[in-house]
């Protein structure tokens, strides 16, 4: 009898035990558009090590052995964390399906530029700025220079000589800030600008901003920031984008966006279309018309997973630009592109990366007369990296790494149309330390050499970030550097029959130190950003009058400081209603007796105001962006044949604001109406930094996800 009741007693236990283990919950984990969110994080918050991840559909399940109530906390990157009660007794199942909504503090987005490693934003000990996919849907962006414009202040997109677009960004130009595409370099250069028109944002899934000297991770040109437009990567069974924009003087985008996944393989193929015809301007200017011209931008990128710990991206890319500069020539631009990329998981705690990348930037003429496509200008870049990361104790990440480039550069800038090479080697260590819950601290250092102007740069960096409460404090003390150009060292070119440029082999790298002092505070609906910086730049590279010669020389400037504020705010109600203000303060010194020749504007800042809302099928998001520039007394040379002597020029405060409505009218169709130049500003004499704007436009873009058709 008593066997009978010991038999019975564990037979209850064991059926208890069987049933609570059987206790399932299972659901979706979607976006706000119904889209799956593979890889979103389901976890037991009161059990940090019980959880699991939705697969490619959304779909999740976790098994629970728990009787009492617990709490499922739902993560994913980029969106707000969504936290359920729920009692798992009884052995019973559940359905629970979640629907996520983007952060708009972007605070969990996963960032690589600031440390090469992912990482969350709000760990980073380097200040970052985040553009998403979303951001430049909602500003309506037809390229780059809309985006970086309408979210950075103190960043300005101008026009130099010959109408080839330039870069000001707090104090530097394009040639000291380093724009990446995933992670890679862009071969190619127009007066110390890349060409920015090669940047298709159909396919850009983020863009990442770093302020300051990047060049421990990056080496030359990473001076004033590091600017790293990220990739989509399809993560559905497949999916098609087809877009269109219609704006003012016949402008027209034409752009498709396809991929697939397979689970071992994934691709994603871009293709975009732009035109626009010549502008003429309203007024007298320094120039009168804008020169009009279209782009094809074809580009590929695959995704193999050999296994589980291996994978290779291969990608290639095609770029055309035919530019109508006059009668009887056109420019012609194109870029040739490609890389292969290993990515393989040694062990739990190592990850080894190994790649090769080729880019190919030409410049022709194309004489109408005759139908001759010239050649006149190509650089070629080969590039071969190695990267380990390795992590220590699940918090700690070193990095070391190395860089062989071979850059060539054929140039009628140069004597007889002749040609250069130049190799470059680099190794660089960073520590990312996670010293407790609260501190955090990253240190890095780089070694570079240049073969053709025999020199070596050590850039170092250490940067820390305290955290109190909801409060991150961030302290950075960076170095970069930018060493001279083939093109400056070796450059012979006469300017229109005026005056020579020669190059200089005897130039010196140019450095900066930088520092940085950022607090942000996220509080509820509102998130706040202060950073204070100070850059002491040393041996400038720029151009002087030589009397001598009678003509222009490249030559290395005295010290100058940059310093200034940043100030960001934003705020986010549940309501649909969103805001941000950004402002920016900079400051420029030189030493004295050297004249101040800058195009940097003291004051700028940027607005944003949001209002959303959503029924069933029906969304609509209306915002009205604005950015507002101060005026500018700079010192300039009297005339292009007069270098010794300079005056005071002011090139006057004007205000750009931009009126957007994004309809989603049914699943997969969303329609974009804007108005830009809302005030109709027109300046009254164009200047090279004034905007090139002749009044009021309206712009009609229309964008049809596919695949969501068959959902």
């Amino acid at each position: 009898m008593s066997r009978i009741i010991l038999f019975f007693f564990v037979g209850c236990l064991f059926l208890n035990v069987t049933m609570v283990a059987q206790s399932v919950i299972y659901g979706t984990v979607v976006d706000k558009y119904d889209n799956p969110l593979d890889g979103a994080n389901i976890v037991l918050k009161e059990k940090g090590n019980v959880g699991t991840v939705t697969d490619n559909k959304g779909r999740y399940s976790l098994m629970l052995t728990v009787k009492d109530s617990c709490t499922l906390l739902v993560t994913y990157v980029g969106y707000k964390d969504v936290e359920r009660k729920i009692y798992a007794g009884q052995g019973q199942s559940c359905c629970l399906d979640f629907v996520l909504h983007e952060d708009a503090r972007k605070l969990n987005t996963f960032v690589v530029t600031g440390t090469r490693t992912p990482k969350s934003l709000k760990d980073v000990p380097i200040v970052t700025r985040v553009i998403t996919n979303h951001d430049i849907e909602k500003l309506d962006a037809a390229d780059i220079e809309d985006v970086l414009q309408s979210e950075l202040p103190g960043l300005e997109f101008t026009y130099s000589m010959n109408q080839q677009v330039s870069l000001n960004m707090q104090g530097f130009g394009g040639n000291s800030v380093l724009f990446l595409v995933d992670g890679e370099r862009m071969a190619g250069e127009t007066l110390d600008n890349v060409d920015y028109s090669r940047l298709n944002m159909q396919d850009v899934e983020r863009i990442e901003i770093v302020k300051g000297a990047a060049s421990s991770l990056y080496g030359s040109n990473a001076v004033g920031g590091v600017v790293n437009i990220i990739s989509k990567t399809n993560k559905e069974p497949w999916s098609l984008n087809l877009r269109s924009r219609f704006g003012a003087f016949n402008e027209q985008i034409y752009g498709a966006l396809f991929g697939f996944n397979k689970g071992w393989l994934s691709a994603t193929t871009s293709v975009q279309y732009t035109s626009i015809d010549s502008i003429n301007l309203k007024n007298e200017g320094v120039y009168n018309k804008i020169y009009g011209n279209k782009t094809w931008n074809f580009k590929e990128r695959m995704i193999f997973r050999v296994n589980d710990d291996l994978k290779f991206t291969a990608r290639a890319g095609y770029f055309f630009r035919e530019r109508n500069s006059s009668e009887i020539i056109k420019e012609r631009y194109r870029d040739f592109n490609g890389g292969l990329k290993g990515d393989y998981d040694i062990c739990d705690n190592g990850t080894l990366e190994v790649s090769y990348s080729f880019d190919q930037y030409d410049k022709s003429d194309f004489h109408l007369i005759n139908d001759k496509d010239v050649r006149d200008y190509s650089n070629v870049q080969n590039v071969f990296r190695t990267v380990y990361s390795h992590t220590f104790y699940g918090r700690n990440i070193l990095t070391v790494g190395a860089d062989y480039m071979n850059d060539y550069l054929m140039s009628y800038q140069f004597e007889n149309g002749g040609n250069k090479r130049q190799n470059t080697i680099d190794a660089f260590a960073q520590f990312d330390w996670k010293i407790n819950e609260r501190l955090n601290m990253i240190s890095a250092l780089r070694a570079d050499y240049y073969s053709e102007s025999e020199s070596n740069q050590l850039s170092p960096k250490i940067g820390l970030m305290y955290r109190f409460f909801d409060c991150s404090l961030r302290a950075l003390y960076s170095r970069g550097f930018r060493a001279p150009t083939l093109k400056e060292m070796y450059m012979t070119f006469d300017m229109a029959n005026i005056f020579m440029i020669y190059g200089n082999p005897e130039l010196e790298s140019e450095t900066s130190h930088n520092f940085s002092l950022s607090a942000e505070y996220p509080a509820g609906h509102y998130n706040l950003i202060f950073t204070a910086f100070q850059n002491l730049v040393d041996n400038r590279i720029t151009t002087v009058w030589n009397q001598a010669l009678n003509g222009m020389v490249y030559t290395n400037m005295s010290p100058m400081s940059v310093c200034g504020l940043e100030a960001n705010i934003s705020v986010n109600y549940e309501c649909g209603l969103s805001a941000s203000l950004s402002y920016a303060y900079t400051y420029e010194k030189m030493i004295d007796g050297t004249p101040l020749m800058t195009m940097t504007r003291p004051h700028a800042a940027t607005l944003r105001i949001e209002y959303g809302k959503e029924w069933k099928k029906y969304e609509f998001n209306c915002i009205l962006s604005g950015r507002i520039l101060s005026e500018l007394t700079t010192e300039e040379y009297v005339s292009m044949t007069s270098y010794e002597q300079t005056v005071k020029q002011t090139y006057p405060a004007y205000m750009i604001w931009k009126l957007t409505l994004l309809q989603r009218i049914y699943s997969g169709v969303n329609l974009t109406m804007s108005i830009d130049n809302l005030f109709n500003y027109v300046p009254d004499y164009y200047y090279s930094n004034s905007p090139s704007t002749v009044g009021t436009t309206f712009s009609l873009g229309i964008s049809i996800d596919v695949d969501k058709f068959f959902k």
